[in-house]
């Protein structure tokens, strides 16, 4: 039997303790990989001290220079020096790293920034009439010295990464840094409302967030400046969102469904007053839209979560992006049910950036000649006509009752949910109602109503869409997701650890029609699929494995139901109003009363708005009358 030894002495060790500055430069990598987050570590420190007026600025993307300026508590000396070493906090007033009630706590920002730059902290102490300055280069720091600081702290960084050239090189350009400055700004300013935030670049003001002391509360503050930043329009087109339960709050401002964007750049997500980017958190507010939202679109959302300090981890991560909750599936119900509820409440509701788009249309338009006629003049200078209007334009409204669904029968064998209101007579007051009344359809598909202060134009396939996707949903629920059984039960070979996760989730999984048991150790048996599924072709064993995956990562699982909503949503496009049809008055007076009683009607089945509401003040603004 062979044997080794191994020398423990000091001159064949492998293992070696690294030196101070270079563990500092390690932590950099993890805490500052950029100016931006430099700027996020420094700025949360100055909130942490009290702050009311904070000033950043910058030059060359906050390559050459970060400057943070703050009218908080300030530092004495000997707090000066200590500030500069690393893990030494004065945040963390015991060792309960579940008991964070600051932004920063681990206290590597200062000596990780310092490592790699050359940093320059001037502070006077609010309880200490004397002001000192201390300078660190390259980790080195000096003694801490008499300054003239006037209040507060200032910390100056230079030549960010100047000792580490190899990340250098990874920065992007001046604008690129500068734009991740702003958007932290952003986040730190949304979060905060009762500071002032300056920015300045190149020595040039270019973000300045004043606190708005008319509001008349904390949550009007926040509300206007959510407007500063993200701009007026999502303010006139947002839900207001204030929901507790338990020892939970949910507050701020979601989008409405018809009101979107094309990134997620614009959904803004706080807990306990962190701004975070948790995937949990962008799962319950896609969950919450799924069925109101275009697939590759996604809604504006300024939301601030709060839960008790035990309750989350905010220790994840070096930058504390990421949190971590004791228990996520409490947390992402109380999100989704809350904004879905919301959004059901303003479901009637389109954007209003729908009218403005509409108004520029028309401007757009109106000096143009018409499709295959050119303007000419002869010596009478009078202009050549174009050919009038045809019935080709607009067509009347049907007297004789024609049927809404005729020759189109569906799986589901729909009957239209009118026959008993357009056999009455209309309500000679429809005018008043939120809708109107129906006066004409045009161009076969859209349908115009007037009302009391203007008019609606409805497209009546997208708003039956919804009607019909609404009732079939409503159908299933009361009488719950049909099982079909499998002749052959279908074997899916998954790992181990993902078969554990399905099958204790049977439970779910047979609410939504599928029932699933052990085949084995790395196999389960699917044994029946929901019924509505049945004809359609689904790659099972992929869909349990997402599932699983997602039930690992505690995000979003609600994959079974989004198959089922989607082929309620193919039936209800196929048995709804096709465009072309032409209805009479009292079906379009019928289709209106029911879109005022349908939930979510303001928005078809893939989150196209069913209707576009012009005031006769903006009608009035075409024609030069206001």
């Amino acid at each position: 039997m062979q044997t080794s030894t191994r020398t423990n002495g000091p001159d064949t060790s492998r293992i070696r303790h690294l030196p101070s500055h270079l563990v500092n430069q390690i932590a950099a990598g993890e805490v500052i990989e950029r100016p931006a987050a430099a700027v996020k570590e420094l700025v949360e420190n100055s909130i942490d001290a009290g702050a009311t007026s904070i000033d950043i600025a910058l030059r060359d993307g906050g390559k050459t220079l970060i400057q943070i300026s703050d009218d908080g508590h300030g530092m004495n000396r000997d707090e000066l020096s200590d500030c500069l070493e690393r893990h030494a906090t004065s945040k963390l007033l015991d060792d309960d790293l579940l008991n964070i009630h600051t932004l920063g706590f681990r206290g590597e920002a200062l000596p990780s920034i310092a490592s790699v730059s050359h940093v320059t902290i001037q502070s006077r102490s609010a309880n200490n009439g004397d002001a000192w300055e201390i300078i660190c280069d390259n980790g080195e720091k000096s003694e801490p010295r008499p300054s003239s600081h006037f209040k507060g702290t200032q910390i100056t960084v230079r030549n960010i990464f100047y000792k580490t050239p190899a990340r250098l090189k990874f920065l992007k350009s001046d604008k690129a840094e500068f734009m991740a400055v702003k958007e932290v700004l952003y986040r730190l300013a949304l979060a905060h409302p009762n500071i002032t935030f300056r920015l300045t670049h190149q020595e040039k003001t270019v973000g300045d967030f004043q606190v708005y002391n008319d509001a008349t509360s904390d949550i009007e503050r926040q509300k206007m400046r959510v407007q500063k930043i993200i701009g007026p329009d999502f303010g006139e087109n947002a839900i207001a969102i204030n929901n507790l339960r338990e020892s939970m709050t949910l507050g701020g401002l979601i989008s409405l469904p018809t009101y979107h964007r094309a990134t997620s750049q614009q959904q803004y997500l706080f807990v306990n007053g962190r701004p975070v980017k948790d995937k949990l958190l962008h799962s319950a507010l896609r969950a919450a839209y799924a069925d109101v939202l275009p697939g590759n679109r996604f809604p504006v959302a300024v939301l601030f979560l709060t839960v008790p300090t035990k309750e989350v981890d905010v220790n994840v991560h070096p930058a504390k992006t990421e949190v971590r909750f004791r228990d996520a599936q409490s947390v992402r119900n109380f999100l989704v049910s809350t904004l879905k509820h919301a959004i059901l409440g303003d479901s009637r509701t389109t954007s209003s950036h729908l009218v403005d788009k509409a108004i520029s249309s028309f401007h757009q338009d109106n000096h143009q000649p018409s499709a295959g006629y050119t303007a000419s003049y002869g010596n009478s200078m009078r202009p050549v006509m174009p050919p009038p209007v045809t019935q080709n334009m607009t067509e009347r409204a049907h007297d004789v009752y024609k049927p809404l669904f005729e020759a189109e029968p569906t799986a589901n064998n729909m009957s239209t949910p009118y026959i008993d209101e357009v056999q009455q007579e209309v309500d000679i007051n429809a005018e008043a109602y939120p809708l109107g009344a129906a006066k004409a359809q045009v161009h076969k598909n859209y349908i115009i109503s007037q009302t009391a202060d203007g008019l609606v134009i409805i497209d009546q396939h997208a708003a039956h869409e919804r009607l019909v996707y609404e009732k079939l949903k409503a159908q299933l629920t009361e009488k719950g997701i049909q099982k079909q059984g499998l002749i052959t039960p279908e074997i899916v070979t998954l790992p181990e650890d993902k078969i554990d996760t399905l099958v204790s989730e049977q439970e779910y999984l047979d609410r939504f029609g599928l029932s699933i048991e052990p085949f084995g150790k790395d196999a389960v048996s699917i044994n029946a699929i929901p019924a509505i599924l049945s004809s359609t072709k689904i790659a099972w064993a992929t869909l349990l494995d997402d599932i699983a995956e997602t039930l690992q990562a505690n995000l979003d699982h609600n994959m079974l139901e989004e198959k089922i909503n989607h082929r309620l949503a193919t039936d209800a496009c196929h048995g709804s109003v096709r465009s072309g049809r032409i209805l009479n008055n009292a079906e379009m007076n019928a289709l209106l009363r029911d879109m005022e009683r349908t939930p979510l009607s303001g928005q078809c089945n893939h989150g196209r708005p069913t209707y576009v509401s012009l005031k006769l003040s903006d009608i009035e603004k075409l024609f030069g009358r206001k």
